[in-house]
């Protein structure tokens, strides 16, 4: 079996993890949560993690070019601030708080990026440890066990940093503004920049929008309580399988 088809079935076996760990009924049988926090808030997020941070195996494919591009600004952030910088709307809007606003939104679009390279982590425990598809709970689960703590841990802070951003409305309005002026300012010159870089920002700044969306629909407290409560989920599970 090829590390492609692997790979395939991982994020399957993955995606029905999130699927089934992030269900009304199996939340509220665990945890204390407000009824403010309803099934269909639940269902919202479930839905942004499988849309937008795991999703599946041919839009994981199509993406993954667009990613590395952004990669490429992720870690460099300078050569996107390059592009900003020639834009004075920005300028005069955001002054000197204009690169380290984009730096955040660039810091938390890493989630995306985090998701692939759990996932790919898993394709090489299952191929040193001779794990075949397909893989269901149990396996996905050894799977993590088999990871260092410290890999996991580094995940789950990488998520709960998406989620504070947007809890943050000033900055994630800022965030997207800027993002969505840097893609008109590349569309315009697309003979300077690969239609791979724009496409990995335009997916990005869908990913804030929805996530935007999604923390709109609760109050400043219940947003508090979704972070926390995500952040509890995903520990517990490790604390349970470690």
């Amino acid at each position: 079996m090829t590390r492609e088809e692997i790979l395939q079935h991982i994020i399957e076996g993955y995606r029905d993890s999130i699927r089934e760990r992030y269900q009304y009924q199996n939340i509220k049988r665990h945890y204390t949560i407000p009824e403010t926090i309803n099934e269909e808030t639940v269902a919202l997020l479930r839905n942004f993690f499988l849309d937008y941070i795991y999703p599946d195996f041919e839009k994981r494919i199509e993406l993954d070019e667009a990613f590395k591009s952004l990669d490429d600004y992720i870690k460099h952030p300078q050569k996107l601030l390059r592009i900003v910088l020639d834009t004075s709307k920005l300028i005069f809007t955001y002054g000197r708080h204009l690169p380290k606003v984009l730096h955040t939104g660039l810091k938390a679009l890493k989630s995306f990026r985090a998701a692939a390279k759990f996932e790919n982590s898993f394709v090489e425990e299952a191929s040193k440890n001779h794990m075949e598809p397909p893989y269901d709970g149990q396996k996905i689960n050894k799977l993590i066990s088999l990871l260092p703590r410290q890999e996991i841990e580094e995940f789950i802070e990488t998520s709960q940093s998406l989620f504070e951003t947007l809890h943050n409305k000033a900055l994630i309005k800022k965030i997207i503004e800027i993002i969505g002026y840097v893609i008109v300012v590349m569309r315009k010159k697309e003979t300077f920049y690969a239609s791979s870089q724009i496409k990995g920002l335009e997916f990005g700044l869908e990913v804030l929008k929805e996530g935007n969306a999604l923390f709109n629909t609760l109050t400043e407290s219940d947003q508090k309580l979704l972070i926390s409560l995500v952040t509890r989920i995903e520990r517990d599970r490790l604390d349970q399988i470690s």
